[in-house]
């Protein structure tokens, strides 16, 4: 065995996903255009502002149930008022994280454990705090993951650090076509053996972003040039973190010959040009 990969589900070789904050009425039309090309995104709400607010401008508690969660898509947190864990006292940002975690829970009646950094997130730090502090307290609180900004890229690679999780793009960041074009037609299997490991593109904003611009029409031209591929698996953030830790969780024999699945899913992976599906508890043979 020279290289070993992690294929996406159905042996897919690329992963699409969509993360939008705060927690917008125009959310709920950006459901129906994800839902409408078979994409998915994650939610990541003020719990906060939602309860306060008086001028309708926010999504519902009823909304986030029969809108976003029965769509498929992901609810996460953003702080309860929208704090900035980097600008903030550690003890004023880890409340502001707990709080929303556990209104939004009570909302929805499901565990959350995914988030996005409000503001300048980790970009910028102040009050005597620093970026291992915020994790090690997002870890404590069962955070799984976290999604920060400010590195718009074109790697389109998995995340090294899932607390600093950097997006591909803001959508209107003006690469953002031409990098999704590329994406979409890359042939991974076709690369060099060191090159075809699994590839993600990331998008990342605001709803109210297009409502503002009149340019709605901007998502859905991406999601059609990710739609018209059959080797993109379309999941949420939460979804992408949970099949990865199953993959590593994979275990081998010192020969790389046998590979057992521990885990409760079913896990795809490419050894050396060759594809396996491992269904939960498991052990398959590779040649």
């Amino acid at each position: 065995m020279r290289y070993r990969y992690l294929r996406f589900p159905g042996g897919k070789t690329k992963t699409v996903t969509f993360s939008y904050d705060d927690g917008l009425q125009t959310d709920v039309r950006l459901c129906k255009i994800l839902e409408k090309y078979g994409c998915k995104g994650t939610f990541n709400i003020n719990s906060l502002w939602l309860a306060q607010d008086e001028n309708g401008y926010n999504i519902t508690k009823e909304q986030l149930n029969t809108v976003i969660l029965a769509g498929g898509h992901e609810v996460a947190v953003h702080g309860a008022q929208h704090v900035a864990p980097g600008n903030a006292r550690t003890v004023d940002a880890l409340v502001d994280a707990l709080q929303c975690r556990r209104e939004l829970e009570r909302m929805t009646g499901r565990i959350i454990r995914g988030m996005a950094y409000p503001d300048s997130g980790i970009t910028v730090m102040n009050n005597g705090t620093s970026y291992p502090r915020i994790k090690s307290y997002l870890t404590d609180l069962d955070i799984s993951y976290a999604r920060s900004l400010a590195a718009d890229n074109d790697r389109f690679r998995l995340p090294e650090d899932w607390h600093n999780w950097i997006p591909t793009a803001h959508h209107d960041n003006p690469n953002i076509l031409q990098w999704a074009k590329r994406f979409a037609e890359m042939d991974i299997d076709s690369f060099y053996a060191p090159d075809r490991y699994p590839r993600l593109f990331y998008i990342w904003g605001h709803t109210y972003e297009f409502e503002r611009r009149s340019n709605w029409d901007h998502i859905e031209e991406l999601c059609r040039i990710f739609s018209a591929r059959d080797d993109i698996w379309f999941a949420t953030n939460m979804e992408i973190y949970e099949y990865v830790k199953a993959y590593e969780a994979l275990q081998y024999n010192v020969d790389n010959t046998l590979a057992y699945n521990p885990t409760n899913q079913t896990i795809w992976l490419d050894s050396d040009g060759k594809v396996y599906a491992i269904a939960p508890g498991t052990t398959v043979a590779m040649k």
